[in-house]
């Protein structure tokens, strides 16, 4: 059972979002690897989506259990959700120690102190959902800060998320063994998982090498949205798909462009389309279009920590219909953008 602390409130009728998310379908290009039916997928951003009660109902759904690595959480209805679904279903949670002050306490509670950043967003439920994206369970990340959130239907999905929960609940930070199912061929299209730093290292088979790789063999556009953008490689495949012609846009959260490493005045200099974005608070995303056909999402920043330091999670997902999801809000976004 888990105990919630925080302010007494009324439970509000939980609405299950209707329109938000997609039933995607997809052509399998590549016939290797493990196949899967019947794969769904739902994709919400925040904040126009209301993601608290997207990840509530979710939660609310589960009929056995319901384990979570979250970087920081602090919605106190959410809280009070794992509390109450704690009664009847295995409920654990793993917290980063930066951001954990007690607000849920346990059997079912860990916290993760490591010298690196356990940086996950995700949740397996009924061991064949898992939810992930860029949002932390924060006020700030459902409520102003622009993020994603996907939801999906996938047992060897599934199964990687929770080897990887049962690490990181044992102790096994910034290390461990390879994702079991690398690459799925679903019916919705191929999806590709990559648990970092232990899949994201290896030079030209893993993590930013795989994306700079998609952007090598790229046709027509690159569009990339990180609140962190210091990874050198990266922007220098960026600059060649510019050179050869492609059309390259970046956005990038203001407060981010000058830490140390950023790309933002480099690739500006070389002609790149990049901006900073708009939105007051910040622009948390981290995701990837690939010829408006393949997206790449989940925790980490575009950066070195991202992909080779911090305990995170990625998914390379080729298919159209979410990958034009991804652009409405890429060009919502880059369209409220400024050079600086």
């Amino acid at each position: 059972m888990l105990i919630f602390e925080g302010r007494n409130f009324i439970i509000l009728f939980l609405f299950l979002i209707t329109g938000c998310g997609n039933a995607f379908t997809g052509d399998i290009s590549d016939q290797e690897g493990f196949y899967e039916n019947n794969v769904k997928l739902q994709v919400y951003f925040c904040p126009q989506n209301d993601c608290n009660s997207v990840i509530k109902n979710v939660i609310d759904s589960a009929q056995k259990s319901v384990h979570c690595a979250f970087w920081d959480i602090d919605l106190e209805d959410l809280i009070k959700t794992f509390g109450e679904k704690s009664y009847s279903a295995d409920v654990k949670l793993i917290i980063d120690d930066r951001n954990y002050d007690g607000q849920i306490k346990g059997e079912g509670v860990r916290v993760a102190k490591s010298s690196r950043y356990m940086h996950n967003k995700f949740c397996i439920l009924d061991n064949n959902k898992v939810l992930t994206g860029s949002m932390n369970p924060t006020n700030n990340g459902a409520n102003l800060n622009n993020n994603n959130l996907i939801i999906i239907d996938s047992k060897y999905l599934a199964e990687n998320y929770e080897d990887e929960f049962n690490e990181l609940w044992n102790n096994i930070y910034s290390s461990g063994d390879n994702v079991k199912y690398g690459k799925v061929n679903t019916d919705i299209g191929i999806i590709e998982n990559y648990f970092c730093p232990e899949d994201c290292t290896l030079e030209n088979n893993g993590g930013v090498y795989r994306i700079i790789d998609l952007i090598r063999n790229a046709e027509r556009s690159v569009k990339i949205a990180s609140f962190s953008f210091t990874h050198e490689e990266l922007g220098d495949g960026l600059v060649k798909a510019d050179i050869k012609g492609l059309d390259v846009k970046v956005l990038v959260e203001r407060r981010q462009r000058n830490v140390q490493g950023s790309q933002y005045t480099r690739l500006r200099d070389f002609g790149i389309n990049i901006l900073v974005d708009g939105n007051k608070y910040n622009m948390h995303h981290k995701f990837a279009i690939i010829d408006d056909e393949i997206v790449v999402l989940g925790s980490p920043n575009f950066s070195l920590s991202g992909f080779n330091r911090n305990d995170e999670n990625m998914l390379i997902i080729f298919n159209k219909n979410l990958a034009l999801r991804f652009v409405k809000e890429f060009d919502r976004l880059f369209s409220e953008g400024e050079v600086v």
